[in-house]
């Protein structure tokens, strides 16, 4: 792949793809949401309709325009409106808190606040609190628009694509959520190479059930699959029913999800045994570890390779994934994708030998323009040279292939041993009782740390704590073995399905 050609024909802004393929191929379909389906021609249409309606709004140029809702077309057509007029787009899930929209809201210093009622309660909620008024986008439909924030600056705006695109506020999966700019460069490159890497064209349809209120869902989806000209299926939240009828009936050629998504599936199903009749061209998986055994059970089921990835929401957000053309067999995340340059080094900044462990870091023209309003943050991440520390342990082959080993905050010192959760959550969802699992250290008297696991187990395959331990006895060296095994109805989650270790970490030091 020739990058730096793709760079140079990369457009100026995000609001270039559905022009583009309007003016190509305007009967093509475009999105498709329960019972409606809009050509490009039509999603344009949209998309210039409500262009106008934020500029009727007051939102500038500069402004940050924040939505909250879940995947729908109306998202999407806003997305590129808010890029059309250069206002920075800050998608929000509607089933975070009153609490946590308000603090985005403030945090960003918001213009505007739209909510999408119409496949949101949630939503529709949050606009009721607040007042919300009703307007109308062409050919969309109704949302609902917050006061206007006469305090707002707009911030400096570029004519190149380094202009910020997305403000994307991290789960907060450590405890604190932050801001993470994005720019037209960093989305467009990601969606043209991910939608090469997969060979998408006009044909394919894709299912589009991640959040596109984070990055996996906008970029790599939503981004990646309007880029080529294909048709994204929109699903406001994952449901297993769900999914089967949309691979039956929708004729699905791509599935893109997250490991609990798939082990949902799997449990629903109870297993593998009988694999789908599908039309799936691929199915990846990303967002966070996917265990060897899942990864096999699920390929056996639908029938196709379940390719893995990585990456982050400060890296918009793919860093590596597995190619089409040569499927793995183990957990490794793939190669770094063209483009990206990445280094494995110890904690003093020097390389480390390959197959050795330390910390990943990367560069290449995905990497954000850093945090919104957190200077000092932005230089804790960043390393001369343009190099982004992304926080991660890892270990690369000689043939390039990259292997995640786990957070460097997380990473666990039990007894002066390095005990890396991410190891002992593959050895407890391999067990066919475990759906998922997650395990976090908990400091102790004397400064040692004690191993906690938490899983969420399969109803249909019962089994005791007693039985896990023993099993892991088996499995493990008796230092990276839990202290306790809790079990839980469900593990703490984000809407992406990313479980979210700074509650259970909470939960562990408490004694929970």
């Amino acid at each position: 792949m020739d990058i730096p050609a793709l760079l140079a024909h990369l457009p100026a802004r995000l609001s270039a793809i559905p022009i583009y393929w309007a003016a190509r191929a305007p009967d093509a379909p475009a999105l498709h949401e329960a019972d409606r389906s809009w050509t490009y021609a039509q999603l344009q249409h949209s998309v210039e309709s409500a262009a106008q309606l934020l500029r009727d709004l007051g939102v500038r140029a500069g402004d940050r325009l924040m939505v909250v809702g879940e995947n729908g077309a109306l998202q999407v057509a806003l997305i590129f409106a808010a890029a059309s007029i250069d206002a920075w787009i800050v998608n929000v899930n509607a089933r975070l808190s009153a609490r946590e929209i308000d603090t985005i809201a403030t945090h960003s210093s918001a213009r505007r606040v739209l909510f999408l009622a119409g496949a949101s309660p949630e939503a529709a909620a949050h606009a009721a609190r607040l007042g919300a008024a009703s307007a109308t986008v062409d050919g969309m439909g109704e949302l609902l628009a917050g006061g206007l924030n006469e305090a707002a600056i707009a911030e400096d705006t570029l004519p190149g694509n380094e202009q910020v695109a997305a403000l994307i506020y991290t789960t907060g999966t450590t405890g604190q959520s932050k801001g993470v700019m994005l720019t037209h460069r960093n989305l467009l490159f990601i969606a043209a190479v991910s939608s090469t890497l997969r060979g998408l064209s006009s044909t394919d349809r894709a299912y589009g059930v991640l959040p596109i209120s984070h990055v996996y869902g906008l970029a790599s989806v939503a981004l990646g699959t309007l880029y080529a000209g294909a048709a994204l299926y929109l699903v406001p939240r994952f449901s297993v029913d769900g999914l089967l009828a949309a691979l039956k009936d929708d004729e699905l050629t791509i599935v893109q999800g997250v490991p609990a998504m798939y082990a949902k599936l799997l449990q629903t199903l109870g297993g593998a045994q009988t694999p789908l009749p599908t039309r799936l061209r691929f199915a990846y998986a990303g967002g966070s570890p996917l265990a060897p055994s899942l990864k096999h059970d699920v390929e056996k089921l639908l029938g196709t390779a379940l390719h893995n990835g990585y990456g982050m929401t400060e890296s918009a957000p793919t860093i590596s994934q597995t190619r089409l053309e040569a499927p793995r067999h183990d957990d490794s995340v793939g190669m770094p994708i063209p483009g990206v340059e990445v280094r494995v080094v110890s904690l003093d900044g020097e390389d480390v030998a390959p197959g050795e462990p330390g910390e990943l870091w990367i560069r290449g023209p995905n990497i954000m323009a850093g945090y919104y309003r957190e200077p000092a943050m932005t230089a804790a991440a960043m390393r001369d040279g343009g190099w982004l520390n992304t926080g991660d342990m890892a270990r690369q082959d000689p043939d390039g292939a990259l292997f995640v080993v786990g957070r460097t905050k997380e990473l666990i010192i039990r007894s002066g041993f390095n005990v890396y959760p991410l190891e002992v959550e593959t050895a407890l969802n391999a067990h066919a009782s475990v759906v998922q699992s997650a395990v976090v250290g908990r400091t102790v008297a004397d400064g040692n740390e004690d191993v906690i696991a938490y899983v969420e187990l399969d109803p249909q395959h019962p089994v005791t704590v007693q039985a896990l331990h023993d099993y892991l006895a088996q499995t493990l060296s008796p230092y990276k073995c839990p202290s306790a095994i809790i079990v839980m109805e469900a593990l703490p989650a984000a809407a992406t399905g990313k479980i979210l270790k700074g509650q259970l970490r909470q939960m562990a030091q408490r004694g929970q």
